[in-house]
């Protein structure tokens, strides 16, 4: 009888394993058709298709460089709200930014504004009890994206790894930081990760909304409408820019499909930070035919601090092929790097919460926008340029020259591609 039960109950744990790690849609396997060049119209009017929130004009985007300026600036616009802030995290950690952030979002609750917060229970372990009830105590509105419950044990591989901030249906930040002390500070030493992170003012905004509402509707049942979500929104700059989403529940194939679609309609030029750079076979040869058509391509990746062991060996069997096939990657050394951000020809800027990996390709919610302005792109590059005054370039030879047992674990590692 007990091996009965032993066998019943392994073969439920097996069931549940591989539902959490079969992908909820048909994954993406062929190469592209041609793709137009991202300066086109063709290309704004096919990528505005397929991934459904049209671009759409009228807005300003800011850029903040690590936790010094990013966390002053969120800061500033939740306490100016007037009617509603919405915020949804992969991580929200106990300590002191946590705690300036409970201060500003409970006296706005008070004040009468509507305040939520979805922060996902797996990447938000570290939040004290404490932290949630002062929050709810203070009138906020927080719920667990996906928390463990016997009922949705075969979702329990699917997290929102989205990093969004709505304010008044008016301003919002995407980017790729999270609510933790590990953000604060330049990003220029260990114990401060590199990031980034982008303010919207104007239409764009209200698509962060909906993309927000969306995981706020799953997990609760209560959908946001009227103007304190939606509000006549005015142009506030010139900028053409588009928010997007995926979620394996629907459109998982979003994210890795524009990243595919900007990389075949690259003509001159891709520079990429990925803090986790594990992509498929079908981005690896993307990438490589991207080379072989006079593309050139700046990768920078993390140096020598990480927080996964596993993503970084992955990491690290990938760069051979691109080595070899003509690509330039630079290692960030001065702290963890956890940027998300890419450029294609001096034009299309991609940034938000995705990584260039199959977890946030097929298994994780991400958020993204696309800014399609030479202007912008300009900024962007000269931020890129600055990061690699930072970084030591690795060649092809040094590459091959890691010793069997590094190589042995990289690959090992590589297997494992598919969940990280």
């Amino acid at each position: 009888m007990i091996w009965m039960v032993a066998g019943a109950l392994g073969a439920a744990l097996a069931g549940l394993l591989a539902l959490n790690l079969w992908p909820k849609e048909q994954a993406l396997q062929y190469r592209l058709a041609p793709v137009s060049a991202v300066h086109s119209e063709a290309f704004r009017r096919e990528v505005g298709t397929l991934l459904g929130p049209p671009i759409i004009g009228g807005n300003t985007v800011s850029d903040y460089q690590n936790g010094a300026e990013i966390f002053p600036a969120m800061l500033a616009a939740i306490r100016q709200a007037q009617r509603s802030v919405n915020l949804e995290t992969y991580i929200y950690w106990s300590g002191d930014i946590s705690k300036e952030f409970i201060a500003a979002l409970t006296e706005r609750a008070r004040a009468g504004v509507k305040v939520r917060v979805l922060a996902d229970w797996a990447g938000s372990t570290r939040m004290k009890s404490s932290a949630v009830e002062a929050l709810r105590a203070g009138g906020v509105r927080f719920e667990y994206f996906h928390p463990l419950k016997w009922y949705s044990l075969d979702r329990i591989n699917n997290r929102t790894h989205r990093k969004l901030l709505i304010v008044d249906g008016r301003i919002a930040f995407n980017g790729g930081v999270g609510i933790a002390d590990a953000w604060d500070g330049h990003g220029d030493n260990p114990t401060h990760w590199r990031d980034m992170q982008f303010r919207v003012e104007g239409p764009a905004a209200q698509q962060m909304q909906a993309i927000f509402e969306d995981n706020w509707l799953t997990t609760t049942g209560e959908a946001l409408l009227g103007e304190d979500y939606y509000p006549p929104v005015r142009a506030a700059g010139d900028l053409p820019v588009q928010a997007f989403a995926s979620s394996p529940e629907g459109g998982s194939r979003n994210m890795q499909l524009m990243y595919l679609m900007a990389i075949n309609g690259a003509r001159e030029s891709i520079d990429l930070e990925a803090a986790y750079f594990v992509p498929d076979e079908l981005t690896l040869d993307a990438l490589r035919r991207a080379l072989k058509r006079g593309v050139r391509i700046r990768l920078l990746v993390p140096g020598p601090y990480v927080d996964s062991d596993v993503v970084a060996n992955a990491s690290q069997a990938q760069w051979g092929p691109m080595l070899a096939a003509g690509a330039l990657i630079y290692r960030w050394q001065p702290s963890l790097l956890h940027n998300k951000l890419m450029v294609v020809d001096h034009y299309l800027t991609m940034a938000g919460s995705a990584n260039f990996d199959n977890r946030s390709f097929q298994l994780n919610d991400e958020a993204n926008i696309n800014i399609y302005d030479a202007d912008f792109a300009a900024d962007m590059t000269a931020v890129i340029d600055a990061d690699l005054r930072h970084a030591r370039p690795l060649s092809y030879a040094q590459w091959q020259q890691r010793p069997w047992r590094q190589r042995l674990v990289d690959w090992l590692a590589a297997q494992t591609a598919s969940q990280l």
